[in-house]
């Protein structure tokens, strides 16, 4: 459906006035299209991801390599959403990695936020599924791979970080009670 302003109300969920891409913590969930479980499955408490899986946790954790401010804490990959802790900090080398050589995915002089992060990241595993798809025969998806926005947190103290880690890490103990499940 195309947007019409009289019937899509699109607000924004990010909180007004902060600064994305300042140093800090953020807590974010990424659900696939219509909450396809595209990622593997929950067998006996565990998370069993497939190919397609690996490859979203891949791609997350080589985040680091377009982003050079940017740290990955705990994350996890669920049957039809991905869950990951962020962090932003600062870099007196911008624009270049270990060893010299320049980065990739950021323009110079322009702080990227959380949002151009997790937009790279969709980006980056929508291509590599459909990739697979064409070449490997994954589960085809219907429109697109992710759904259209994500949700974040700013996570603003140590107690909280603990918290949400401890949530992320046994995430797929509660999968049948989770809001994602079904």
């Amino acid at each position: 459906m195309k947007y019409n302003p009289d019937i899509h109300h699109r607000r924004s969920i990010r909180l007004k006035g902060y600064d994305y891409s300042g140093e800090g913590w953020y807590f974010i969930t990424i659900c696939t299209h219509n909450q396809a479980h595209l990622f593997g499955k929950i067998e006996k408490g565990e998370m069993m991801l497939n190919d397609a899986g690996r490859m979203v946790e891949q791609q997350w954790r080589e985040m680091v390599c377009h982003f050079q401010n940017i740290r990955l804490h705990e994350c996890i990959v669920m049957p039809n959403h991905f869950h990951g802790i962020v962090e932003f900090v600062v870099t007196p080398l911008a624009g270049v990695r270990n060893g010299g050589q320049p980065q990739t995915g950021q323009p110079q002089g322009i702080a990227p936020t959380v949002g151009d992060v997790v937009g790279a990241f969709k980006s980056i595993t929508s291509n590599d599924y459909i990739r697979n798809v064409k070449q490997n025969n994954w589960q085809p998806f219907a429109e697109k791979l992710w759904q259209r926005n994500y949700y974040e947190h700013i996570i603003r103290d140590q107690q909280s970080y603990v918290e949400i880690a401890e949530y992320i890490q046994t995430n797929h103990l509660k999968w049948l009670a989770d809001r994602y499940y079904g």
